[in-house]
């Protein structure tokens, strides 16, 4: 008997729950009382949820057929009020068809609330466990609308563990497939219920939440659908007040929406700048929130007046140089972008830089061995001291006088490839500062180093190193400790006579370096007369009959001190 009484309950509950499909696919094309229908679409909408809660039951109350009951008479009703407005027949004139409209409206409300209190008293708790199964790739989107529709009617009415259930089957669909990503933001109301549950008292539906939202975080076409749905004020409560998880996964979210500048200004009114440097420095937090954190900060200094509120807050810059000497690395180079942004075009955050150790710190990071020193990190620190310390002379000094020189030249001749780049344009740059840097460098063992890279794959390494070593050699002292060792001047004459060999014009390619380096080098004489006594010189003279006019040059200087040597002979 009672199975029989489950079977007509299931049979009213569908019939009704076509009745709803119905009534809102009539309500579109009704033209007048418009803003009554929309609200009455609302509360069907609201009644579908709960329904179809009731229908993956597989046993049903008997307290729930008189209310099953109670909502096919109201539909019934409202479908007479639906077609009466379709056709303009309004019996008894406008005014009493407004008033039944807002009757109606009324009935659908109470009964949505009815199957909610229901709910949670816990009568569907035991029987709601069945999820209608995920669709496969293959899927028609009517196919998967209807399994988001399906978890977002748990999130609604479910108890807080069938909403963390729902939740999590709501994120592991988006991480799989965008297209549950695209359905999300195409149901309206499903936004703002992840929103709504952002404030949630239980952690795991706010987790989950905050995860769902920062899967459509990742879509640029979808941040303006979640600033509208006023997610960034609920998302900052989140970082100032959440778990470990839910601030990691606000963090990131809003790191994705400051990526839009417009966004800087409503994470700042809502208090999210002092929580986040709040969380930068503290040393409880883990490392992937407090770099989260940094990103974001990162896209609001881009904002000048939110910059100059950061550096006036007490030790926010010492705050963020100490995060440079971080055990992860994600914390080192997040932190390091943060000050590249803080420090651009600003000579006066430039100078608090240094007076709070940064420049020191930039070097720590290069010192070796450093275990807690990736090569990212290395890579992301050589950018910071390129950009930072070239166009200020306090920089400058500060990196001069914490060996930096000593650093770099490890990194040059010991560094993976990427570091021996960024080591090399450093190394580049350095070479372009007066004389007396470049006689240290010289002295410090640079010219061998960069030897070594004139024979690079790539070119714009080869250009880099090239031009280096030809401005170490501008200087004197320089030159002559180049030319006594017998291995450099040889190894060029022999990367310039393969060039040669290779039919590639002296006035492009690596050649022309090499030509521009030995012209350099006939400056002094002990290192004309090795270049002169090679067994490299025809090659020199072929390269010149291309019409290069450093290799003409070139063999014009070499000329001449075979003519003075012949005259020394004879005199």
């Amino acid at each position: 008997m009672g199975e029989e009484t489950s079977d007509e309950s299931r049979t009213s509950i569908e019939k009704a729950i076509e009745a709803i499909s119905s009534l809102i696919s009539l309500s579109h094309s009704i033209k007048s009382f418009t803003l009554k229908w929309q609200l009455i679409r609302t509360k069907l909408d609201d009644l579908y949820s709960g329904l179809a809660a009731l229908s993956n039951l597989e046993h049903h109350d008997p307290s729930l057929s008189s209310l099953i009951s109670a909502v096919l008479a109201s539909l019934t009703d409202c479908y007479d009020l639906a077609t009466r407005c379709v056709s303009v027949a309004y019996t008894g004139g406008k005014l009493l068809m407004q008033s039944d409209l807002d009757v109606m409206a009324a009935s659908l409300d109470r009964h949505a609330r009815s199957l909610s209190k229901i709910y949670s008293a816990g009568i569907l708790s035991r029987g709601f466990a069945i999820v209608v199964s995920k669709p496969g790739g293959g899927a028609c989107k009517e196919d998967v609308r209807f399994y988001v529709r399906d978890l977002m009617t748990r999130m609604k009415v479910g108890d807080p563990e069938m909403k963390r259930r729902a939740l999590v089957k709501l994120n592991e669909a988006m991480e799989e497939d965008d297209r549950y990503v695209k359905i999300v933001v195409e149901i309206g109301d499903l936004v703002c219920l992840l929103v709504g549950f952002l404030d949630s008292s239980d952690t795991g539906v706010q987790e989950e939440s905050v995860k769902a939202l920062f899967f459509i975080s990742g879509f640029g076409s979808h941040k303006s659908v979640l600033v509208r749905s006023g997610v960034i004020g609920p998302l900052v409560r989140v970082l100032e007040n959440g778990s470990c998880v839910g601030r990691e996964a606000s963090a990131k979210c809003l790191m994705k929406l400051t990526e839009n500048s417009e966004n800087a200004w409503s994470v700042s009114a809502h208090g999210g700048v002092s929580a986040l440097l709040k969380i930068c420095s503290r040393g409880e937090f883990s490392g992937e929130l407090i770099a989260s954190s940094c990103g974001v900060l990162r896209n609001l200094v881009g904002v000048e007046e939110i910059k100059r509120f950061m550096i006036e807050e007490d030790d926010t810059m010492s705050t963020f140089v100490k995060l440079i000497g971080s055990k992860e690395e994600i914390v080192q180079v997040n932190s390091i972008d943060l000050l590249l942004s803080m420090c651009a075009k600003d000579e006066q955050t430039r100078d608090v830089l240094v007076r709070r150790g940064g420049i020191n710190e930039l070097v720590s990071v290069l010192s070796d061995p450093n275990p807690l020193s990736s090569s990212k990190s290395k890579e992301i620190a050589l950018r910071a001291i390129d950009n930072l310390c070239f166009g200020s002379t306090g920089c400058l000094n500060a990196l001069m006088s914490c060996k930096f020189l000593d650093h770099l030249l490890y990194l040059l001749s010991n560094g993976e490839m990427s570091v021996q780049e960024s080591a090399l344009k450093v190394t580049s740059r350095l070479c372009s500062l007066p004389e007396e840097v470049k006689r240290i460098m010289g002295d410090a063992g640079f010219m061998p180093e960069l030897v070594k890279f004139l024979d690079a794959k790539s070119f714009d390494v080869r250009e880099m190193a090239s031009v280096a070593l030809y401005c170490l050699i501008s200087v004197p002292k320089n030159r002559k400790k180049f030319a006594q060792d017998d291995f450099n001047i040889s190894y060029i004459l022999k990367l310039l006579d393969r060039e040669e060999g290779s039919n590639v014009s002296s006035d492009s390619g690596s050649n022309k370096f090499l030509i521009s380096i030995l012209m350099s080098l006939t400056s002094c004489n002990s290192a004309r007369r090795k270049i002169a006594s090679s067994g490299y010189l025809k090659s020199i003279e072929k390269l010149a009959e291309t019409e290069g006019s450093d290799a003409k040059k070139l063999v014009k200087k070499l000329s001449m001190n075979r003519f003075r040597s012949m005259l020394s002979g004879i005199f």
